[in-house]
C-alpha cells in the first residue's frame, strides 16, 4: 500500500455515485494518496470502497471509521482482505467503536468498555478463518482512537490509529504512545478564507454533529479546553482555531506541517466550504494544497 503523507477525508454520501467517482479521480489526479471514506447511516463503506476502486488506478481507499458494532468480526476480515487482494493491496481498514448515542440509541445495541470492546473485536479478527485467495501483502489496520488507552492499544493489535477531530498538540502525544514505527493518519479539517467571521461560522456549522458526542468532548477536555469553551455558541473562539484550520494557502499548510512535524505519518484533509451546499466540494482548496501541484 502506497499511503503517502497527504490524502482527503470526505463524506461522499451526499454524491450520486457517477459523481462520487468522478471526485475520487480528480483525488488521484492531483496526487493525493488516498481518500478517506466514512460510515454513519449511508453508503455500505466496503461496497463503496469497491466501486471507487474500478473507477481509480493507484488511490488509496480507506475507511474512517467503520463501525465495529455494524458486523461480525469475521464479516471485517473478510471485506478487508477481499477489497485488498481485488485492489491490488489499494485498501486500508480504519475501524472503530463510533460513540455511545450512534451505537445505544439509534441501533438499539449495548455500548460499554470501548477498549475492552475493541481489543476484544481485534482477536476476534485475528482468530476467524479465511479461505479465499490471500492478498499479495497483509492488509492494514488503524483504529480510531484519541485517548490514551486506545492509543496503545493501536501500538499493540494494530498497524497504527486515525484520530480525528484532534490538533499538533495531540498529534504528538499519539506519536509518543504508539512509538515511532507505527502509522498515524489524523484528520484536519480546512477552509479556505481568510474572514475569521465566515472561517468560524463555517466551522461552527460543521461541528455541530460532533460536539454533542461524548469521545469528542472528553479528548478536547484532555487537551486543555473547558466545558465553557465547549459548549459556549458552538464552540469558543480558541476551540474551533484549535480544530480547524482555516485562512489562506499558507496558513493551512503551515497547520498540515505541524501535525507532520509532531510525528504524523499522514495526513488526510477535509475541506469545507464557506456558504457551500451539502455536497459541493471547494476544489480551490484541494487544488492549493495538492500534492501533485
Amino acid at each position: 500500500m502506497e499511503l503517502g503523507k497527504l490524502g482527503v477525508w470526505y463524506f461522499t454520501e451526499a454524491m450520486r455515485s457517477p459523481k462520487a467517482a468522478d471526485f475520487a479521480q480528480r483525488i488521484e489526479s492531483l496526487g493525493y494518496s488516498a481518500l478517506w471514506i466514512p460510515e454513519t447511516t449511508g453508503r455500505n463503506p466496503f461496497a463503496h470502497a469497491g466501486f471507487l476502486f474500478g473507477e481509480t488506478h493507484r488511490l488509496v481507499i480507506a475507511t474512517g471509521i467503520a463501525n465495529i458494532y455494524h458486523r461480525h468480526a469475521g464479516m471485517m476480515l473478510q471485506s478487508q482482505k477481499t477489497l485488498a487482494e481485488q485492489s491490488e493491496n489499494r485498501f486500508l481498514l480504519g475501524i472503530g467503536v463510533s460513540h455511545a448515542p450512534l451505537v445505544s440509541q439509534l441501533r438499539g445495541l449495548p455500548y460499554e468498555r470501548p477498549v475492552a470492546t475493541m481489543r476484544e473485536y481485534l482477536d476476534a479478527m485475528d482468530a476467524s478463518p479465511y479461505t479465499s485467495v490471500e492478498p499479495s501483502k497483509p492488509p492494514q489496520t488503524v483504529i480510531a482512537a484519541l485517548g490514551p488507552k486506545m492509543l496503545k492499544l493501536a501500538r499493540e493489535k494494530t498497524d497504527g490509529a486515525h484520530p480525528y477531530l484532534t490538533t499538533p498538540e495531540h498529534t504528538a502525544m499519539a506519536r509518543e504512545i504508539l512509538g515511532p514505527d507505527k502509522l498515524l493518519c489524523v484528520e484536519q479539517k480546512v477552509i479556505l478564507e481568510t474572514s475569521a467571521s465566515k472561517a468560524r461560522e463555517t466551522a461552527r456549522k460543521a461541528l455541530e454533529r460532533y460536539a454533542i458526542l461524548p469521545n469528542y468532548r472528553n479528548n478536547w477536555k484532555r487537551l486543555g479546553f473547558s466545558e465553557d469553551e465547549i459548549a459556549k455558541n458552538g464552540g469558543s473562539d480558541r476551540l474551533i482555531d484549535a480544530l480547524v484550520a482555516w485562512g489562506n494557502e499558507r496558513t493551512i499548510a503551515d497547520r498540515i506541517q505541524q501535525h507532520q512535524d509532531a510525528g504524523a505519518t499522514h495526513v488526510c484533509i477535509q475541506p469545507l466550504k464557506v456558504d457551500g451546499r451539502t455536497g459541493e466540494v471547494d476544489w480551490k482548496v484541494l487544488e492549493a494544497l495538492a500534492p501533485g501541484t
